[in-house]
């Protein structure tokens, strides 16, 4: 489990990541305080089915940059209804 320090944008030419997998996510509650908690999940390629991969946790600080970033990214998601998957 890794718990977010910083966010800097990462000027390195892009790299397609052809590895689909699942994110699940959980708010958790601790003596340090709350945090958004992502695991992603084993491509179906993967041996062990549904086995967490990589777990990141974002306090409220990293959240709201997080936010930030995607507002940046994708300038009219503000207030937008997701698209159903088909």
């Amino acid at each position: 489990m890794a718990k977010v320090r910083e966010f800097f944008e990462d000027k390195k030419a892009s790299v397609s990541h052809p590895t689909v997998v699942d994110c699940g996510y959980q708010v958790v509650h601790t003596s340090e305080g709350v945090f958004l908690q992502l695991s992603t999940y084993g491509s179906d390629h993967r041996q062990t089915q549904k086995k967490t991969s990589q777990t990141l946790q974002l306090d409220r600080e990293h959240a709201a940059q997080l936010l930030q970033i995607l507002t940046a990214a994708f300038p009219n998601l503000q207030g937008s209804v997701p698209e159903e998957a088909p």
